[in-house]
């Protein structure tokens, strides 16, 4: 998955940094009157029926509270909490924001399933609803990741005049990151979507990100 060259041939190259498509009232009216129409399928269908299910399946396993919650950094520097299906035992250490290889042990056999086919993710559909989040968009960070990548790669605050998504072409051609370093080489495919930003460019990713699911290509 992490081999994938970076693919233009769903986008438009060669536009200038700085240009967001979606600040144009018409384009972020229709994204998010599709991010709304998405989410509440997905919820109704899916989500409200799976959720007692992993949820009793993550607490015999851990013991835990099926969901987890932090605080991301959205659009405009607004945090909100993000949710997901807890996959992985315990809280990360307090002393320590970075991830580390350490941190692989946490996960439970459960959590390493749903996150092979994405399934802990679901439960940021209710972000969307709630408007903190958007369907198709760069992935939300913590602000102290949000701040290194940042130094590392100057152009990656133009993402946070957009809303964050639950998929974005980095989290198909790249997945799941967990040192800095992965976050930074995500972050350039994710760079690709401002310029990009469109209902059919949405729908694109969406249907990538279903094969990506469904070929357990998740991490």
């Amino acid at each position: 998955m992490r081999n994938h060259p970076l693919s233009t041939s769903i986008y438009r190259p060669n536009v200038q940094w700085g240009h967001i498509p979606v600040d144009l009232p018409i384009i972020g009216y229709g994204k998010r009157t599709f991010d709304l129409f998405f989410s509440v399928v997905v919820l109704l269908f899916f989500v409200s029926w799976m959720t007692p299910i992993i949820g009793l399946i993550i607490w015999l396993e851990s013991r835990e509270n099926p969901f987890f919650t932090q605080t991301r950094i959205g659009q405009n520097g607004q945090a909100f909490k993000f949710y997901k299906f807890r996959s992985m035992r315990g809280k990360p250490p307090g002393n320590d924001p970075l991830l580390s290889k350490d941190e692989q042990g946490r996960i439970t056999r459960f959590g390493r399933f749903m996150r092979t086919y994405r399934i802990d993710e679901f439960p940021q559909f209710f972000n969307v609803l709630k408007g903190q989040m958007s369907v198709v968009g760069p992935r939300p960070e913590r602000q102290v990741f949000l701040d290194k990548i940042t130094e590392h790669i100057p152009q990656y605050a133009v993402l946070q005049k957009l809303p964050p998504g639950i998929t974005s072409l980095g989290q198909i051609r790249y997945g799941y990151a967990d040192t800095l370093e992965q976050m930074i080489k995500r972050a350039r495919y994710d760079l690709i979507y401002p310029n990009n930003v469109s209902l059919s460019t949405d729908i694109k990713i969406i249907l990538n990100t279903i094969i990506v699911v469904f070929q357990g290509k998740g991490r």
